[in-house]
């Protein structure tokens, strides 16, 4: 839904049916779309129905109390996102021009990249632009890419995102993936070190459907054998947990993982097998709409940063 402002516009600027039909279809029901709009159940209903009868199709289909968008509803709640997503990023502008220096910036990001760089990236916006409102959602890669690409957030942090004219990739490097390990584990003293000879010990796997399961799948189906694996999570922090306490492999880049590095509490063996070299941590925006002025700020800011932090790390290897 809009910010407070912006929601405030819109009243009077875009149709009810709009409004109606894009708050029924976040809320899953007349009902709980009338409660948040504060109007009763049979104006919401009755602005849909003219909608569908408009348009000459079915936007919803009926399931009891609950309602689920059809096919034609998808296509026009997208429409409808992008739409308010652009009114709102307009709002921020023109009150940029009278000096509020307001704005709403929407992130989506994967965990590794949460856990210690996207805060440093906020932090150092803030202290220039304290007055804009800063929203994170954390999810998988691929739900941060689609996320981006239906208008739901301004700017994306993921790895691996989909070859998609939807989107556009402003900020990219590769990062090698690795086996993290407690110090005492028998291969934290290996030189050069693969998936295969990990698989040889209990291991933590990411998920089935993170980016970083799917490249080392690209390596493990192709080893004879079943791998001895301990558990399959979805977040990176509970798999470096398990690590630390319970002695087992995990996986993933060094991005989100320095406090266990600088701590010594787990050591990074960079694995040698060919798909594993090149994750791509990208920072995404959509190419079907412009950036407003919060996030096209905050989208500078962070490519800037992430360029910085890289000279650096290659300044202190070199030095």
């Amino acid at each position: 839904m809009l910010s407070g402002r912006a929601q405030e516009l819109s009243r009077n600027l875009y149709s009810p049916a709009m409004r109606y039909f894009l708050a029924a279809a976040e809320a899953g029901s007349i009902r709980a779309a009338s409660r948040e709009l504060n109007v009763a159940s049979s104006a919401v209903n009755r602005q849909i129905l003219w909608l569908e009868e408009a348009l000459g199709l079915q936007l919803f289909d009926r399931v009891g109390r609950r309602i689920r968008l059809s096919q034609a509803g998808e296509l026009l709640l997208a429409h409808v996102r992008r739409t308010f997503s652009d009114f709102e990023g307009t709002v921020a502008e023109l009150d940029a021009l009278k000096g509020l220096r307001r704005g709403t910036v929407s992130i989506a990001s994967v965990e590794s990249v949460s856990e210690k760089l996207l805060p440093a990236v906020i932090s150092s916006f803030r202290k220039s632009f304290p007055g804009i409102h800063v929203n994170v959602s954390v999810s998988s890669s691929q739900e941060a890419a689609r996320k981006v690409e239906t208008a739901e957030a301004d700017v994306g942090f993921t790895f691996d995102p989909p070859e998609n004219s939807a989107l556009t990739v402003a900020f990219q490097q590769e990062l090698v993936i690795g086996a993290l390990m407690r110090p005492d584990h028998p291969l934290a003293k290996a030189e050069n070190l693969d998936l295969e000879e990990c698989l040889k010990f209990p291991v933590t796997l990411p998920a089935e459907g993170l980016s970083l399961r799917t490249r080392l799948d690209m390596v493990r189906n192709r080893i004879a054998g079943v791998s001895r694996t301990y558990v399959e999570a979805n977040s990176l922090r509970l798999m470096r947990a398990l690590a630390r306490e319970d002695g087992v492999i995990g996986f993933q880049t060094m991005i989100g993982c320095e406090d266990d590095l600088s701590s010594g509490a787990l050591v990074f063996k960079p694995l040698t097998d060919a798909p594993l070299q090149a994750d791509r941590l990208c920072v995404i925006t959509s190419s079907l709409r412009a950036l407003a002025l919060a996030p096209g700020m905050f989208f500078d800011h962070s490519v800037l940063a992430l360029k910085d932090r890289n000279s650096s790390n290659d300044a202190k290897k070199a030095s």
